[in-house]
């Protein structure tokens, strides 16, 4: 980990929030949220950075107050103290932590096969996926300057990169005279459909959380901590809405549903040929490593702070680097049995109930020493319920086996941290 003299830098924060949150969120999700909201879905992604724009008040206040590498965790402990309720909200994040990571691990692979004809291959894909996982781990395990450094480097890559492209296909398509809404279905809009699509472009900028786990490894913490989160939001909300503006001149919302889970490459063809499809799957490449890198560094923390806090699971003393162990080992798993949309979904119910703990514990318990405003939290869980609440209803109705395993999920987790506290009661 950084020592006193050599901590992360205000850049170097910045490119880990936007190295885990520029990936599979603009990659993968864009088919996902165009099948929920159609032609509006660049809307959908401007309704998530606000949202999740919102939401970054109360995070940014407790960090300015009490940086800590446990984030979100130390957050909940403080509030509820340590027991089932600050053990199962700091789980619900870990666990939507780790399937974000299967789901940058599956659009790697996803991506690099589009050349191939091979993006739908229910072999390739996870193996390709669980091998990311693997390389990322061994990199983390090796060094964690290395991920910085790396982070910094790609983050610029990836920005330039999605940015020429997204501009590049606005030009293209005023330049071809037939508009920017061309492809338009001419439906009109569904607020249902709006609002449940928002629900999964939230992930696509839950990443900044992570921020909030580098704690005091951080350069002057209080100050950067916030600025980290808030500049990480502003440029991934301008990327993913040039992005999306051009993907839907391109090929339009039918177009992106078909494509699904390689609409950005599927987009680049018509404008720019093999070779933007080439430069696209390239892109998604180094972001989805990147990401995974940069995820694996902080969520592998946040979860090392649950073993300090004894709210989290540890295997026999004599194996090291633990964190890390479990947290990659657990996103294999969901890399390899559950497909993207599945762990779209799941990682969406499992925030979404984090966040709306968080904000609940602002009101009810932090406000005064974190001197927050009230009102903010309040909006964002309101917010969180009108997104969430729709997003939920359509599930129901047309994937019913992926919100009951949800349910499942989020229930053996409280399950667990109500055994978990007995038994720790007892030994004390």
């Amino acid at each position: 980990m950084p020592n006193r003299t050599d901590k992360i830098s205000l850049t170097g924060s910045i490119s880990l929030g936007t190295g885990v949150m520029i990936g599979a969120g603009i990659f993968a999700l864009v088919g996902q949220v165009a099948e929920f909201a159609g032609d509006w879905f660049p809307l959908a992604f401007l309704l998530g950075a606000i949202v999740s724009g919102i939401s970054s008040y109360s995070y940014v206040r407790y960090s300015s107050v009490n940086p800590s590498a446990g984030g979100i965790a130390m957050l909940l402990k403080d509030a509820y103290g340590p027991g089932v309720s600050a053990g199962s909200f700091s789980l619900f994040m870990y666990v939507s932590m780790v399937v974000a990571e299967s789901l940058l691990a599956r659009t790697f692979g996803t991506y690099l096969l589009r050349p191939f004809g091979l993006q739908n291959s229910t072999i390739l894909v996870p193996v390709l996926g669980v091998a990311a996982i693997a390389t990322a781990a061994v990199v983390n395990l090796v060094s964690n300057q290395l991920v910085e450094r790396s982070a910094t480097t790609t983050a610029a890559l990836k920005i330039l990169g999605i940015a020429v492209l997204a501009i590049a296909g606005l030009i293209g398509a005023g330049v071809a005279g037939d508009g920017f809404f061309a492809k338009s279905s001419g439906d009109s809009l569904g607020i249902a459909g709006l609002l449940a699509g928002t629900t999964l472009c939230v992930l696509a900028y839950k990443g900044f959380t992570t921020i909030t786990n580098q704690g005091d490894d951080i350069r002057d913490p209080k100050k950067n901590i916030a600025r980290s989160i808030v500049i990480s939001l502003i440029i991934c909300a301008v990327l993913y809405l040039l992005i999306t503006l051009s993907v839907a001149s391109s090929i339009g919302a039918e177009g992106v549903v078909k494509a699904r889970d390689y609409a950005l490459a599927q987009a680049a063809e018509p404008l720019f040929g093999s070779w933007g499809v080439g430069i696209t799957v390239a892109i998604a490449v180094v972001a989805t490593l990147s990401g995974l890198l940069a995820s694996l560094y902080s969520v592998s923390r946040l979860y090392g702070m649950l073993q300090s806090m004894r709210q989290a699971p540890s295997l026999p003393k004599k194996i090291l680097h633990q964190p890390m162990i479990i947290t990659a080992g657990l996103a294999i798993l969901a890399t390899a049995f559950l497909d993207l949309s599945q762990i779209a979904s799941m990682g969406a119910f499992l925030y979404l109930a984090m966040d709306i703990s968080v904000q609940w514990a602002v009101i009810r318990h932090l406000r005064s020493k974190i001197q927050a405003n009230p009102w903010v939290p309040a909006l964002t869980i309101m917010l969180d319920l009108a997104i969430l609440v729709p997003f939920t209803v359509l599930k129901v109705q047309n994937d019913p086996l992926t919100a009951i395993v949800a349910v499942v999920v989020a229930a053996a987790i409280v399950t667990a941290q109500i055994l978990v506290v007995r038994a720790r009661t007892h030994a004390a």
